[in-house]
């Protein structure tokens, strides 16, 4: 066991940094492959931003961040419309929210936010992270590479991918507990191989040490795409990450055996993850959030040096700079990752129902009831709200938050409520 501020001896210190990147890769580069930016880019993004999340918290809490699973929609619905420079310029801001939500936590305290952000707004919220992606999962992993036609080919190929998933979560144990996902991609990429289904061309021209296609926020935004559509369409996402970085905070703190909402205070892991964010898109790569796969390594391994945390973004900042790693996360089939996809989106939304029963929300009352069901069916039947032909867009998972926080503070809730019906 390694406690926070301990150093590991130099023969160790290399194998306990790549242990725990290893665990922390495939979830890492995954968001990218989806959003169609750029895998070594996120790497070196997450690096960066567990660097800076470390400075703002005074390197007292071992979180390593990676790249955030909750902006693949609205990513994917900006750069669609801006590019991918216009999508930076929405998770720029939305790391901005975190800052300003961290200076009303000083000033207020953190029961107001407890009372913004309860398990009945949350989780829904989260399951609609999760449906809401299901169709890309399903349509990657029945369709030919570039979203053509139909393949009972590449589905087997998903279907053996998602399937050795099920298989290395069950069975394996100890520290292989934490990286079934990585795991799960070799594994398909291996039958994706045998199936003749990869194209080897990235190979062929690959560079030992290749700089990274870095996409600068505010640079390329075409002429007729409002900065604030972007903004509008990304940032509100926050409100979720922020409750995702709440859990993750409390838990490591209970695995750690510290109480890290008052040391440093949530307020400065906040701002760490914001910056993180932040600093992110400035230079092309997805937002950062603090990981659960972090904190299963830490209760596994019982290492919680904040050094070796370092040492695991020092190695994800050099791996970023590999051109042979770029090469063959480019030529990963999309059955592979839709495979992944299907077990990892699932997991997201059950980790949403997860929190509705943890936090003993009573669906009964009807109150909470049509909190829910507003959020489901706003949020996975991809309502958005359009102002003008050309004008601004918020997304569907954004207008599923804002109208869940709004309809949580405005309806009334009632003492004596008949739970005999719903309705």
């Amino acid at each position: 066991m390694l406690d926070v501020g301990e150093k590991p001896a130099p023969p160790a210190f290399l194998l306990l940094s790549l242990q725990h990147l290893f665990a922390m890769f495939g979830a890492t580069v995954l968001v990218p492959l989806l959003t169609g930016l750029d895998p070594s880019v996120a790497l070196i993004a997450s690096g960066i931003g567990t660097f800076v999340f470390m400075a703002c918290t005074g390197g007292q809490v071992p979180a390593y961040l990676g790249s955030s699973f909750a902006f693949i929609a609205p990513i994917i619905a900006a750069s669609a419309i801006g590019g991918p420079a216009g999508a930076m310029i929405g998770c720029f801001v939305a790391g901005l929210v975190y800052v300003v939500l961290a200076a009303f936590l000083k000033i207020f305290g953190v029961g107001w936010l407890m009372r913004l952000l309860p398990p009945v707004v949350v989780g829904p919220i989260v399951i609609v992270i999760g449906l809401g992606l299901a169709g890309v999962a399903v349509q990657m992993a029945m369709n030919t590479a570039g979203g053509g036609e139909y393949s009972l080919g590449h589905f087997l190929v998903a279907l053996a991918t998602l399937g050795s998933i099920l298989v290395y979560a069950l069975v394996l144990r100890g520290f292989f507990t934490v990286v079934p996902i990585l795991l799960g991609v070799l594994t398909g990429y291996a039958i994706a191989v045998a199936a003749g289904y990869v194209d080897y061309t990235p190979f062929r021209d690959f560079e030992l040490f290749a700089v990274p296609k870095f996409t600068l926020a505010f640079s390329g935004l075409a002429e007729d795409v409002s900065i604030w559509q972007m903004i509008l369409l990304i940032a509100p996402v926050a409100l979720v990450t922020l409750a995702e970085h709440i859990g993750h905070i409390i838990v490591l703190g209970r695995v750690v055996g510290r109480e890290y909402l008052e040391k440093p205070g949530l307020a400065r892991t906040l701002i760490g993850d914001g910056f993180a964010t932040s600093v992110a898109a400035l230079i092309g790569g997805p937002p950062n959030t603090t990981y659960g796969e972090n904190i299963g390594v830490l209760a596994i391994t019982r290492i919680f040096s904040v050094w070796v945390i370092g040492g695991a973004a020092a190695l994800a900042i050099l791996l970023g700079f590999i051109g042979i790693l770029t090469a063959f996360l480019e030529t990963i089939p999309a059955a592979v990752i839709g495979g992944i996809s299907i077990a990892l989106f699932g997991v997201i939304a059950a980790a949403g129902i997860r929190a509705l029963i943890e936090g003993r929300v009573d669906l009964g009352d009807r109150r909470n009831l049509l909190i829910v069901s507003t959020i489901l069916v706003l949020g996975i039947g991809g309502a958005t709200l359009h102002f003008g032909k050309d004008g601004f867009e918020v997304s569907a998972m954004a207008l599923a938050a804002v109208i869940g926080v709004l309809l949580n503070a405005a309806l009334p809730r009632r003492e004596n409520k008949d739970d005999s019906s719903a309705l």
